[in-house]
């Protein structure tokens, strides 16, 4: 009976807790396909504020989720930057927000950078690698990458120029930028965006590190 009592107590307990961690991963749940574009208004490394209004003008509007520290979104710092290059007088704008709070980076996380994603340090990484691109700070509230809901860095949104979300993944598949990828999956999603076409894949998976929430603070 002892035991009994003991069980049906741990299950009590469970069917308190799990709507909790169901609540956890609901709340940043990522932007869905056809969705209009959530505004922001986010403090970028050149000293200017910038809203959705500032890309106005984009045929394409292309957001992309990335940070200092993380080894993947460094290997994707030059395609960005090749993509900005390539397809600026053909309309597309580009934009990167970093949406990690400093304060939830461990340092086990650091061992690929000798930089943390800080809004200082986002200017020594710019400066660094010569962004071409706005490189906007979310870090502190978080409140446009909890509208977009990256599930990593990097995570790309594609939106037409109705700001309508077209595609959102992967830039493409391959990690190495040593390698040729066999997949262009934004550059494609672009493509069709200009050509007025559907695009193929409008989700792809992503991969790199986990976003550093708010709620996942050290200390």
């Amino acid at each position: 009976m002892k035991e009994f009592k003991i069980s049906l107590c741990f299950i009590f307990g469970l069917l308190l807790v799990l709507p909790m961690f169901s609540f956890a991963f609901d709340e940043h749940k990522t932007l869905a396909i056809g969705a209009q574009a959530p505004d922001f208004s986010l403090p970028g490394i050149d000293g200017k504020t910038y809203t959705l209004q500032s890309f106005r003008d984009a045929k394409v509007l292309v957001v992309v989720f990335m940070c200092n520290h993380c080894p993947t979104s460094q290997a994707y710092e030059s395609r960005v930057i090749k993509l900005t290059t390539d397809y600026a007088t053909k309309g597309v704008g580009v934009v990167a927000i970093n949406p990690n709070n400093p304060s939830s980076l461990r340092y086990d996380e650091l061992g690929y950078s000798d930089l943390g994603d800080s809004f200082e340090e986002m200017k020594i990484r710019a400066k660094d690698k010569g962004f071409n691109f706005p490189y906007l700070y979310d870090g502190e509230t978080e409140v446009a990458s909890n509208k977009y809901g990256p599930v990593a860095t990097p995570h790309i949104f594609v939106f037409d120029k109705d700001r309508k979300l077209r595609y959102n993944g992967r830039i493409d598949d391959m990690e190495n930028p040593a390698k040729t990828p066999k997949s262009l999956d934004a550059l494609n999603a672009i493509d069709a965006i200009l050509g007025g076409k559907e695009i193929a894949v409008p989700v792809t998976k992503t991969f790199g590190c986990s976003v550093k929430w708010a709620e996942k603070r050290i200390g």
